[in-house]
């Protein structure tokens, strides 16, 4: 199942969408903790009427979730590319994933236009990320059974301050959590659709020009794995979402380093999923989080 969110007498709603671009309305349904709960009850057919999805204003497929959990080096090129080789020697991979927070004021949506945040960085920094979001919570999950804990899969711009990320101490949180730098959708899918995730194309675009390419099975601990190691000794609730890494292709990796600038669109890409789509402006400094941009 595709589900999203629209914004309907200007406040968030969920639907289904259907082919032909047709979206099913959920009446009643506001909440993700709503929509998980009736899931069950959502079908193909329903009472109510059949809307555009070109007539509407998407915003992100979950609500602004208690905290987003992310995995930083997690596929082999991109981990090369920022920390493998220090003064010519290799550095060995991790035993264990690299695990940081974004904020939930972070979250925008899919099509927003976002804030270039200038008062604060001039090196904002593209990510495309799987996002997994968890249905079932728990603690000290297996490996075995992780994947039976998530609700589904959307696709997220873990957007970064590089300057801001190594400006505190070498933590990552505060240039990983400036308000509007986690658009996410365009829709959830859901689990039963994404049987495996070690198996999508994963991809993104700046201005139309492909800057990273992957694939999640380069993933160096797989979506199970992330969330074993999370979950260990740390209660995983429903709602909550984990970003699971970039390929490589980051802008402050290449020679010279590129950054996001005024006026810059930047696609990210889930195979299976959909496309995000934001048109980055200077002029949005004073963006607040949760108000619509686009």
């Amino acid at each position: 199942m595709r589900i999203l969110r629209f914004l309907q007498a200007g406040a968030p709603c969920y639907g289904v969408l259907k082919p032909d671009n047709l979206v099913m309305p959920l009446p009643g349904i506001t909440s993700f903790e709503e929509l998980r709960s009736h899931l069950r009850e959502v079908t193909v057919a329903g009472d109510s009427p059949l809307l555009s999805l070109d007539t509407l204003t998407l915003v992100s497929p979950i609500d602004p979730p208690r905290n987003i959990l992310c995995v930083g080096w997690n596929y082999l090129k991109h981990f090369d590319e920022s920390l493998g080789k220090r003064e010519g020697q290799d550095v060995p991979l991790p035993d264990r994933p690299t695990l940081f927070t974004k904020l939930p004021t972070t979250v925008a949506g899919p099509y927003d236009a976002l804030p270039l945040q200038q008062s604060y960085t001039d090196k904002l920094d593209w990510e495309v990320e799987l996002a997994v979001i968890i249905g079932t919570g728990g603690r000290d999950i297996s490996e075995h059974d992780a994947l039976s804990h998530v609700f589904g899969y959307t696709v997220a711009n873990d957007i970064s301050a590089r300057d801001l990320q190594r400006a505190h101490g070498a933590q990552w949180f505060k240039g990983k959590s400036l308000d509007c730098t986690c658009p996410m959708g365009p829709v959830l899918v859901t689990a039963d659709e994404i049987t495996n995730p070690q198996d999508l194309a994963i991809a993104c675009y700046l201005n139309g020009e492909v800057v990273q390419s992957g694939h999640t099975s380069r993933q160096i601990f797989s979506v199970a794995r992330v969330i074993a190691e999370i979950s260990a000794g740390l209660t995983l609730l429903p709602g909550d979402v984990i970003l699971t890494g970039t390929p490589e292709g980051i802008g402050a990796a290449r020679t010279p380093p590129v950054f996001i600038r005024d006026g810059d669109t930047i696609e990210c890409e889930v195979q299976g999923i959909g496309r995000l789509r934001n048109t980055f402006k200077a002029q949005l400094r004073d963006a607040q989080p949760g108000r619509h941009q686009g």
